[in-house]
Order: structure tokens, then sequence, then C-alpha cells
């Protein structure tokens, strides 16, 4: 979630040096390649996404994406287990990696001058990953213990596993990035290298390189590490298309809280062309409504009326799979779980009758464009926003259109967006405190 939220805000307002220069090339094998020459400092970011996560899974197979990920440290012929880590350090940088249920990427930074040697662990474990069947069983333990720490015991992890099985049909878009429990106990090693045999394939992979690097020198090897790397076809992707909710619907669940919690989801469409019209005035919405200490939920609910001691708004523009815009939040004491949902909307009646001030705008702009700012001295920000990008059907070519286009929402589609979400079945969830 917090990735997501970061990286929408970013894209919508990175820019780059005047001196920065981004290449790019589609190797024989299918893999594209983004250099971007970012020289201010001596360092450079690599991040590998491969387009497969939860996403992809399959009902009673969850958690195999994420679980993946974490074996991907656990050594090839080469380069035994732990020590593709303890080589980076070696090298000066860190590392680590993700998985969401768009994409698994793994990223390193480090100091420019030893991109070869990364670029020589990151190409071996791409194809010769061999883990052990003890490697598997203990770190699965981990990752169990991750699910418990996670969401079982957390209640912002708790919240998005109920939305996402109250708002969605389709097991694909229902199921938590980490996986169900029963699941992980259930897997199998060999499940892991099915699953990397069948999705870790170049032409499913996006190489993001961002630094004090020559953009042409880097691409020609790349070419060479990763060039002849063996291609094969993919798996047949889950179709996540939603059918239209067809009424409102809720849930209930306990979590490790003092008092209520309260999530409202509206399923809503992400950007899928560059000039959807929707997607950008929704987070427009968001912003009007959230982000801020000034915009309308914090002002309004928690500081004004108190029906909440906390509240928040999520909706991420760029999205593989179907998404949701949610409203989250802890009503203050007295105060009802269903009196903050109907909080919540009254919020968005008021732009959706009242509309929104050029000022209000104004605002969200400003801040989109201090974020810029901010945003430019990041290698690891402009390659994340370089490989949502991709990972969300784009081109990296377009994060400057997407970026005006963010911008230049009108004060009437922002309140045809209102009006628009007024009109959608919703699912509500409340997270109670446990039985003591």
């Amino acid at each position: 979630m917090f990735r997501s939220l970061l990286v929408a805000a970013a894209l919508a307002a990175c820019v780059l040096p005047a001196a920065a220069e981004t290449q790019s090339r589609v190797l024989a094998n299918g893999m594209k390649v983004i250099v971007r020459e970012d020289h201010r400092a001596p360092v450079a970011v690599t991040q590998l996404w491969f387009k497969v996560g939860s996403a992809d899974e399959h009902a009673g197979k969850t958690g195999l994406s994420h679980a993946l990920e974490h074996m991907m440290f656990k050594g090839t012929p080469t380069v035994p287990a732990g020590e593709f880590s303890r080589r980076i350090s070696a090298l000066g940088g860190n590392d680590n990696a993700f998985t969401s249920r768009n994409e698994t990427v793994y990223h390193q930074e480090f100091a420019a001058a030893n991109l070869p040697q990364v670029l020589e662990l990151e190409a071996d474990r791409m194809v010769n990953l061999n883990f052990s069947d003890a490697d598997f069983e203990n770190e699965m333990k981990v990752i169990r213990e991750e699910r418990r720490l996670t969401t079982d015991n957390d209640p912002g992890g708790k919240m998005w596993e109920q939305i996402n099985l109250a708002a969605f049909s389709k097991p694909g878009n229902r199921a938590p990035v980490i996986g169900y429990a029963p699941d992980l106990d259930a897997l199998k090693p060999e499940d892991l290298r099915a699953w990397y045999r069948a999705w870790y394939a170049p032409h499913n992979a996006t190489l993001v390189i961002v630094g004090d690097v020559k953009a042409g020198e880097v691409l020609d090897n790349v070419e060479k590490l990763f060039g002849s790397l063996p291609d094969h076809p993919l798996p047949a992707r889950n179709d996540l298309n939603e059918p239209p909710a067809a009424a409102n619907s809720s849930a209930r669940a306990t979590a490790p809280v003092s008092s209520p919690v309260v999530g409202l989801a509206v399923k809503v469409p992400a950007l899928r062309r560059v000039d959807d019209k929707l997607p950008y005035a929704l987070n427009m919405l968001a912003n009007v409504l959230d982000g801020s200490m000034s915009a309308r939920i914090e002002r309004n609910l928690v500081r004004g009326s108190k029906v909440a001691t906390e509240a928040s708004l999520a909706y991420d523009l760029l999205s593989r799979a179907p998404d949701v815009l949610l409203f989250s939040g802890t009503p203050a004491p007295n105060v009802k779980p269903e009196q903050l949902t109907a909080a919540f909307w009254g919020e968005v009646r008021k732009v959706a009758e009242q509309g929104v001030g050029e000022e209000e705008l104004a605002r969200v702009r400003n801040r989109s464009l201090a974020a810029r700012e901010f945003a430019k001295d990041s290698m690891e920000t402009q390659a994340s926003n370089l490989g949502s990008l991709e990972s969300a059907g784009f081109s990296y070519q377009d994060e400057e259109e997407i970026r005006r286009r963010r911008l230049e929402v009108s004060a009437e589609e922002v309140r045809e967006a209102a009006r628009w979400l007024l009109a959608q079945k919703h699912a509500t969830v409340v997270l109670y405190p446990e039985a003591k």
C-alpha cells in the first residue's frame, strides 16, 4: 500500500536534471532494458521487474510469488545461499526485493563503478536458481511468521485482506500477496521451482538502471550478460476482469485493535490508456480529499467534526490488476462505525454537489510540484517510476504525458468523478477488537 502511494505521488511530480538521458533496448530474448543517466553522484540503482505477482496465482496455490522472492536469495551453483547479499554489501551497496499483486522486483543501490559485478550476479540468479529443500523449509517458517506479523496481527494487513475478499469475486484479485495461511502450510519446494521456470522468462522482465553511468555502454554490457539467456512462453494469465457489483457488501472481523477500524472500498478503474479520463479525475479527487493536513478528510473529519481519530484514502493510478479506492479510519470514542462510513460519503457528496474551487486544486498541484523537487533527488524513485509504468502496460516515455494530464484535471472533472463514485456499489469492512 505504502509503496503504491509513494510511487504514484512521485510519478505525478518527477522531473529530471536537464543533462539526464534515458535510453532503452529490447534484447533478442524479449527482455526490456531502460537506462537513465544521472550524474550528480557516483551511485547507481538497478531494479529487475518481473511481471508476476499474486494476481497470477490460483486458488489453493497462493503466496507463490512472494515465497519465490525469498528463495531468490538462496543461491545458484556458483553463488551459495546468502552470498548474493554478502557480495552486494562487500561492494558497498544494499539490496532487497518486494512482491505485489502485479509484480516482483529485485533492487540494489551501490557505487556506480561496481555495476558490472551487480549485473553479473542478477543475470546468474535469473536462470540458475538452485535452492535446497532444507533452505525451502527454513524459509517457509520465516514466511509463515511474516504472515502472522503483517496480516493476522496487523490491523492494516488484516484490513486489506478483508477488503479484497469483500470487494472482489475473482480468486486472483482476492488473495493476499503473502498468501493464505493454509496454502503456505501446503506449499512444496517443487511448487516454487515450477513457478520460477514458468514466469521468470526474459520477455517477462524489465531491467531498470539509473545512475552515474553511460547509457550506451551499459546497454551493450547488459546485452552481453542477459541477451543470450533462454526465453520461453508464459502460462496463460488469469482473467482478472470483475463483473459489476450487483449490491453493496459488508464484512466484519477481529484484529489486535483497541477500538473498531472501518474500511470503505469502491472498485475503480486504474489507468489503461494514456488518454483515459476517469482515472486522472479519481486521482485528483483522492488528493482533494486526502494527501495533506489541509485536505478535506483530515480537516473536516479528524480536526473538524472529530468523528475520526485518524482517517485516510488510498487510490493507485497505475495497477495491472483491478483495484479499489479505499477510505479507512478509526471512529472517535462514542462514534459508531456506520457514522464514520456516512461521513466519508458525506465528503464525496459535498464535492459532487458543490464542486471544488480552483484555489483548492491549485494547492493539490502545488503539492505535486513540491514533491517533484524532492523526487528528482532520488535515483530509486526515478527507477521505481519507470518500472511501474512498464509493469502497468505503459512505456517509460509516457511518464511526462501522464504527469501532465493528471495535473490538468479540471474542477468539473473532479466533480463528475465524485458523482460517479456515489453511483457505485461499495464494500464495507469493520475490524473489531479481539475478545480478551
